[in-house]
């Protein structure tokens, strides 16, 4: 993202763009165009003026637009009023281009290459009127130059393969202009066209003269009002995007970009011949919104088709609801081992030409309700009575449920309601026989009353080294495992800043949870259980868009916070798919620092990937004097970011045995830097020992579940308080600000982390392993 220079060295940073907003669809079912339509959507998009913000100047808006099923009858008469000829069939897109004459030239002569080189032809320019007065003081500072491009269709290439050449080219393009900040295709298409902009929804049709042109006729349009959290305004981050706009936002949206980076080498489809031509698939700059459409675009330009895609992107609640119909529940499970969720609260309208589609997260905290009326005009969006229709005109209306979808066909002419998608998606394939005859493994139920335990003097040495105090002993442990829920205290923490402290202190101490900007009210995890779900899959990954009875083989835990007896069956494991290798974390300082003990790991574990093992554990039990285990954290986030870049995230699943893990907030940062599961050795035994002191006066078993019901409970907690209902959509999402950490620790460790305040190096955390180590083993 383009940075204003002004804005350099502040506490801005464009990873912070997420947006709540306002949308609507408008569509006639019989496919009638008509100007009367773009007006009334145009109307409809002002009435959402609220939904929006606006800057000082009171003339530059967040962001606003349109997206319509293409003008054709318009779009062929301008085109021939610029000497351009068309095809029988042919797609339009506008343009943003750069003011300055010359990289605008070589933006255009680019664009040409690309898409002459997938076998079709540039019929010309338009250069699209616009009217510039009604623009601010800020958008007009960063004003592109508008042109329309057409693009003829050869007679021999299917509607779907030109969309696909359009696509491949225009990626192409973009990557090859990366360096030109102003260069933007809001759409290339053969079915929608887009008009947006930094300006007032009441100004849109002003600034772009089009939208005023009789002739401008359209069956179809998606409308957004936008308004940003901690966003910088763009004028190519304004709504809608290519295929959707999206009011809520999508707080996994870190761990999903780079989920997509990894799981986007796993992709291949005849349909993209070379997928190196699109990757990456997901900007990793932009809005959450932006990132999602990017993703959606990828899946449908593959063949995922749409509403699966979607389905993967933004499921529904099921993993909790033992009524849902059996063929669908199965359709969700199986799409739910190859993609997280993008989580967070979404509302998203959205088309591609044909299908006008609206559908809510899981958790429906974005309104949406629609109206039909007598002339067959279908309406939804997030405010009732955004046009004036007749009540008595009213044939049908409703509002979307949590989880829910809802469609126009226009080709058919059909309302498609909730369960006629859902009929579609279950009915795809045989999913529930698959899952059926798939290879399903199971780490049985946790059985503790065998769990080992260590002899004093051991346990003394482990205490000191991973720094358990008697404060976390008595008022963590002891009454999760009492209780099974964290202890109530009062809100507030007056320790200092790790940082700062004369104290060594943990570096889990050194992040700080992140808090949802506008999931309002946060989610309730225990009112609102039916969408929470802590449900962990293990194996490799596969191509998401080949859908075979081998994509439904897996290990599914309910929890990924691992009893004893589970751990060692896991790490255990024969079958090929779940192979196992273990690293020890404990290294000698006199021989390797800190930092290429890390550099190391990292090189350890994506080697073993490759040589085929899926389970990747990192141990810190094996501790010795004169060695010192690398903070869990950093091994975790580490290792995760350097399978990520290789490649291989998907093929392996990291499993942290751990010492420094006691409380939630351990546990949620080693999921959120990437662990798929945790095995917490020591606090288990301090379990024990509190036991065999009294201290305790509860059986070990009973004492070691309820540890794990409490830490359950905390990870909801952090999850809700997010806005976020999966720990799948969690894991690797990184919602935490470091405090005090240097930029060398962040890049290797913690990468993508927002951190203002620098501090503590790979030096200072080794001295301070140093001084535990010291008085542990003295």
């Amino acid at each position: 993202m383009n940075t204003p220079s002004w804005l350099e060295g502040t506490l801005y940073r464009p990873d912070f763009e997420q947006d709540s907003c306002g949308f609507g669809l408008m569509a006639q079912l019989d496919d009638q165009p008509s100007h009367w339509l773009v007006q009334t959507a145009i109307s409809s998009l002002a009435c959402l003026t609220h939904r929006g913000a606006v800057a000082a100047d009171g003339k530059s808006g967040d962001g606003c637009g349109l997206l319509f099923k293409k003008p054709d009858a318009f779009l062929r008469a301008v085109a021939a009023e610029c000497g351009l000829t068309l095809s029988a069939r042919y797609a339009a897109g506008l343009v943003f281009l750069n003011q300055d004459a010359a990289l605008a030239s070589t933006a255009r002569a680019t664009l040409i290459r690309e898409l002459e080189a997938q076998g079709v032809t540039v019929a010309g320019f338009r250069q699209v009127p616009v009217d510039a007065s009604v623009c601010g003081e800020y958008a007009l500072a960063t004003l592109p130059h508008f042109e329309q491009v057409f693009v003829n269709c050869p007679d021999a290439v299917s509607a779907e393969a030109f969309e696909r050449k359009l696509y491949i080219a225009r990626r192409l393009t973009e990557k090859a202009l990366a360096g030109d900040k102003a260069f933007y295709v809001p759409t290339l298409s053969a079915n929608v066209i887009l008009y947006k902009g930094l300006v007032l929804p009441a100004a849109l049709p002003v600034f772009y003269k089009d939208l005023s042109d009789e002739r401008f006729t359209a069956s179809l349009a998606v409308y957004h009002q936008r308004f940003s959290t901690n966003t910088w305004p763009e004028w190519r981050l304004a709504q809608p995007f290519r295929y959707l706009a999206h009011n809520g936002e999508i707080n996994t949206v870190q761990g999903n970009r780079n989920w997509s980076l990894a799981r986007e080498r796993k992709f291949a489809t005849p349909l993209i011949p070379n997928m190196d031509d699109v990757r990456p698939i997901v900007a990793r700059n932009g809005s959450d919104s932006y990132s999602m459409d990017n993703m959606l675009e990828g899946l449908v330009m593959g063949g995922a088709g749409l509403f699966r895609s979607l389905r993967m992107l933004i499921p529904p609640a099921w993993q909790n609801v033992p009524s849902m119909d059996a063929d669908l529940r199965a359709f969700y499970e199986y799409n739910s081992m190859h993609m997280e969720p993008w989580d967070g609260p979404a509302g998203v309208v959205l088309t591609d030409g044909r299908y006008g589609a609206c559908l809510l997260d899981r958790n429906g905290l974005r309104p949406a309700r629609y109206v039909v009326t007598k002339d067959r005009h279908f309406t939804i969006a997030s405010e009732i009575g955004v046009w004036n229709y007749a009540p008595e005109d009213v044939v049908q209306k409703g509002r979307i449920k949590p989880g829910q979808m809802i469609a126009v066909d226009l080709d058919s002419g059909k309302i498609l309601l909730p369960e006629d998608i859902e009929a579609q998606l279950k009915s795809a394939h045989p999913y529930r026989e698959w899952l059926k005859g798939a290879q399903h493994l199971e780490l049985g139920m946790n059985q503790d009353a065998n769990c080992p335990t260590m002899d004093a003097p051991s346990l003394s040495v482990y205490q000191k080294l991973f720094n358990v105090s008697f404060e976390e002993r008595d008022q963590i442990l002891r009454v999760l495992a009492e209780d099974g829920a964290e202890a109530i205290g009062s809100m507030g923490d007056d320790t200092p800043m790790a940082v700062l402290s004369q104290q060594v202190r943990s570096p889990f101490d050194y992040l700080r949870q992140q808090f949802a900007q506008v999931t309002n009210p946060p989610i309730d995890p225990i009112r609102e259980a039916i969408v929470m779900s802590l449900n962990t899959c293990f194996g490799r990954e596969r191509n998401l868009f080949e859908e075979t009875p081998q994509h439904a083989a897996r290990l599914e835990i309910n929890s990924p916070l691992l009893s004893r007896d589970k751990f060692f069956k896991l790490t255990t494991l024969d079958e090929e798919g779940y192979r196992s290798v273990a690293f020890d974390l404990n290294y000698d300082p006199t021989a390797t620092p800190l930092r290429q003990a890390l550099e190391s790991l990292a090189q350890k574990s994506v080697q073993a990937v490759r040589d085929g093992h899926v389970v990747i554990v990192l141990s810190d039990r094996a501790i010795a004097k004169g060695r010192l285990p690398i903070p869990a954290v950093f091994a975790t986030g580490c290792v995760h970011h350097a399978l990520i870049h290789a490649g291989l995230r998907c093929d392996a699943n990291i499993v942290v045995e751990t010492a420094t893990l006691r409380d939630a907030h351990h546990f949620a940062c080693l999921i959120g830097y990437g662990a798929t599961a945790v095995y917490p050795y020591l606090a288990y035994q301090l379990i024990l020992e509190l036991i065999r002191s009294g201290e305790l006066q509860v059986a070990a078993p009973v004492a070691l579940r309820n540890y794990r019901k409490g830490m359950n409970k905390g990870l909801l907690k952090v999850l809700s308080k997010m806005g976020i209902s999966t720990v799948a959509s969690y894991r690797g999402a990184q919602l935490f600000e470091a405090v005090g950490i240097h930029s060398d620790v962040i890049k290797l460790c913690l990468p993508g982390t927002v951190s203002r305040i620098g501090g503590a190096d790979f030096d200072d955390f080794e001295a301070d392993l140093r001084i535990l180590a010291k008085s542990a083993f003295n």
